[in-house]
């Protein structure tokens, strides 16, 4: 196999849109993780900690559509910046209801709601922007690096926001409100930054409104990427099983936090948990660039859903924190080469002008259910006890396992290498935007 060509790590460009989007993610790890437990604190209900949760989820979903068409129509880079001021402005609001001793259900239902619209708005643009930025060749190696980044982001998270917490949510608020500052600069001096690199060039339309925009409805624009997801084979068959995973295991996932904190484990507990998995999750992100190039991606996606399904069950005989870390742990080693390689190909799969509109698309059918897990979560805790609910997230992830090894146009899905060829078999069948 020969050497790759393209050196992501001298391309000044995508060391920028790195930095921006991992302080991003800093801050928004820091509010997630903060936010669930300050709920508790504050009402004592899991069920109402799973209300925030849920609403917040799925007031993501319907703005992530929204979010899609704006980083078909707009600057992409633009919109970075723009969502982390605005980032701030929540971060900040957090920090004075904090310091007014003000949290309530309702104030922490307000400040979930609006960042998960930020995010709806204007993640999407973020996630395109790597497009402009990484030609297709190393777009796979691009992703396993985000992997990374997303492992060490949750194994520094976990710690920290149990340590800021410790001392006040006010903290957490100052803290993660500099992280998206910081992810505002960094987006401003991307913007401001010449494509010097002759890769940049090759796959990516211009940092401005891209002459092949959409130009019709809000609606007719966000139809288009889902008409045009559903037309390929190679990438639809695959949303319904993203659907039912993501549901069991992240409601296996708050279960168990929820069921710690009503246990009386500290937060700090509860971070070193975390911090732990992302451990894990970071030697996985290691392997990932090896794996990604010489493991078929249906291979790799087969064998993440059964590691994930059987930590799911295990996990609901198994309530010591030491015992939660080791199987959560082996649950998800090798969910960043899974989730490198789906996303590796659906980037290059993917036109650059629908990225945005397709991405969210995506999004919303892969993450369509993910509102019932806090839901499931409380509810489940409320009324049946947790060894139930996490045998119930077990089921359906073992329903999504089991699609997966009688779906074909998955299990071909081909290594890195094949990405680019094995996509253009599906060009033909798809149909060409309307705004074209």
């Amino acid at each position: 196999m020969s050497q790759p060509t393209v050196r992501l790590w001298s391309s000044r460009r995508y060391l920028l849109w790195l930095t921006s989007d991992t302080a991003k993610g800093l801050g928004t790890t820091l509010f997630s993780f903060a936010i669930p437990l300050v709920a508790l604190f504050v009402t004592d209900d899991p069920a109402q900690a799973g209300i925030i949760g849920g609403v917040g989820m799925g007031v993501r979903l319907v703005t992530t559509l929204i979010g899609g068409a704006l980083a078909d129509r707009h600057n992409r880079i633009v919109m970075m910046l723009v969502g982390s001021l605005i980032a701030m402005l929540v971060g900040g609001a957090f920090a004075l209801l904090a310091f007014a001793d003000a949290l309530t259900f309702l104030t922490l239902l307000l400040l979930e709601i609006a960042l998960c619209v930020r995010s709806g708005l204007f993640e999407p643009a973020s996630e395109s922007a790597l497009k402009q930025i990484v030609p297709d060749e190393a777009m796979g190696r691009a992703q396993a690096a985000n992997q990374g980044r997303d492992a060490a982001l949750q194994l520094a998270g976990g710690p920290l926001g149990g340590a800021l917490l410790a001392v006040g949510a006010w903290l957490v608020a100052v803290v993660m409100t500099a992280a998206y500052a910081f992810a505002a600069m960094t987006a401003w001096m991307l913007g401001r930054a010449k494509p010097h690199e002759p890769a940049e060039h090759k796959n990516a339309p211009a940092t401005t409104v891209s002459e092949r925009a959409p130009r019709g409805t809000m609606a007719l624009e966000i139809r288009e990427g889902f008409r045009w997801l559903f037309s390929r084979s190679d990438l639809s068959g695959v949303l319904v099983i993203i659907t039912i995973i993501n549901l069991g295991f992240n409601a296996a996932v708050t279960t168990v936090i929820y069921s710690l904190q009503q246990d009386g484990h500290s937060e700090f507990t509860i971070g070193v948990i975390s911090a732990a998995i992302g451990a894990v999750m970071l030697v996985g992100a290691l392997i990932a660039p090896t794996l990604v190039p010489r493991v078929k991606a249906g291979t790799l996606t087969i064998l993440g859903l059964a590691t994930t399904t059987a930590g799911a069950f295990i996990m609901s005989v198994v309530d010591t924190p030491v015992g939660i870390a080791i199987v959560f742990g082996a649950a998800v080693f090798l969910l960043p080469s899974l989730n490198a390689a789906m996303m590796g190909y659906f980037m290059v799969a993917t036109p650059s002008h629908l990225l945005g509109r397709a991405n969210s698309a995506a999004g919303v059918l892969g993450m369509g259910a993910m509102p019932l897990a806090p839901l499931i979560a409380g509810f489940g805790l409320a009324w049946a006890g947790r060894t139930p609910t996490i045998v119930f997230c077990g089921v359906l992830c073992a329903i999504a396992a089991l699609l997966a090894l009688v779906n074909r146009p998955l299990r071909s899905l081909p290594a890195e290498a094949g990405w680019s060829a094995h996509a253009k078999q599906f060009e033909d069948a798809a149909p060409v935007a309307s705004a074209l």
